[in-house]
């Protein structure tokens, strides 16, 4: 299985989609977050660069965009939703304008680069926007799928990126990306289904493997799309299932498990466990050893569904 980074893949498709379409432009904010730094030497004039000034970076992408220009804006997932919240909530947002936003170096995934530059709560901010639409994908053939319908797509877009390669789970050739779907990608049974967003799908994929050894059948679902949700999945998997865990390399308040929980809990309440970052900031180290740390690695995430699944009575 290739090994990409999702955050490179994306860049890379972007650039590869500027050479056939010239109805967007790229801001930098002169940091290496997937490759489009290198978008202004093949199309100098489509590219704007901010310097490390995300506020500003934010603001010169809205003035593009309120001049009808379709914008993407790449810097570190921790900057874009944190230095520069307000600029993305009132400039971007309330104005529904067409940008973009990529955040890269999401999650425990950043490892090394410790508790600044971890970005776990930025679903959180982004999902709270009205007008926003929040997706994360998978792996590298997700990523680029992405990067196509983001060139198409109208309004505020978050797209969260990942730092370290990752190995592909899509087939290229069969796989279609839809903002709002979701994509189930093992079916062993109806004992719960797992709902995952982003690059934590494979340990998912080995938990569902182990768990079917001991006799407990899994459903494991990409949910790419944390905002707007795939409603009709997750009631599916309540209703055909009766339990539910998501899982997700993001703080465990906010994310992909309280948008599945807000929909199960008012319209078909089952047990649920939500895997992720516990109520902590983010660490230097290796991100396995992190993941092990807040309950998220492989074994984690079995003894979890085990005991999800006794909770069903």
């Amino acid at each position: 299985m290739a090994t990409v980074a999702t955050r490179m893949a994306f860049g890379h498709e972007l650039i590869e989609i500027a050479k056939t379409r010239e109805d967007f432009v790229v801001c930098n904010a002169d940091t290496k977050t997937c490759g489009l730094e290198k978008f202004g030497t093949y199309f100098p004039e489509r590219e704007f660069s901010f310097g490390i000034a995300e506020q500003n970076l934010v603001g010169g992408s809205a003035g593009l965009a309120s001049c009808g220009n379709k914008v993407f804006l790449a810097t570190f997932a921790v900057f874009a939703s944190m230095r520069a919240c307000e600029q993305v909530r009132t400039f971007i947002c309330y104005p529904n304008l067409n940008v973009t936003i990529i955040g890269t170096h999401a999650g425990l995934q950043v490892g090394g680069d410790g508790a600044t530059h971890a970005a776990i709560e930025d679903v959180s901010i982004m999902r709270s926007f009205p007008n926003m639409t929040v997706v994360q994908p998978s792996d590298a053939v997700s990523a680029r799928a992405v990067a196509h319908a983001a060139v198409d797509f109208k309004g505020p877009l978050y797209i969260r990126l990942h730092r370290n390669p990752v190995a592909d789970i899509h087939d290229p050739a069969t796989y279609r990306f839809e903002i709002g779907k979701s994509y189930p990608i093992l079916d062993y049974g109806r004992d719960l289904t797992m709902f995952v967003s982003g690059i934590l799908l494979k340990k998912a994929m080995d938990a569902a493997e182990i768990l079917r050894e001991q006799g407990v059948g899994v459903r494991v679902v990409d949910m790419p799309t944390i905002k707007p949700l795939d409603r009709v999945a997750v009631l599916k998997a309540a209703e055909e299932t009766g339990a539910i865990m998501t899982i997700e390399d993001h703080t465990i308040y906010g994310g992909l498990g309280s948008a599945v929980a807000e929909v199960v809990c008012q319209e078909r309440p089952v047990p649920m466990t939500i895997v992720g970052i516990q109520d902590r900031f983010g660490e230097s180290g290796d991100p396995e050893l992190l993941y092990r740390d807040n309950g998220m690695d492989v074994d984690s995430i079995v003894a979890k569904a085990a005991a999800l699944r006794a909770r069903k009575g």
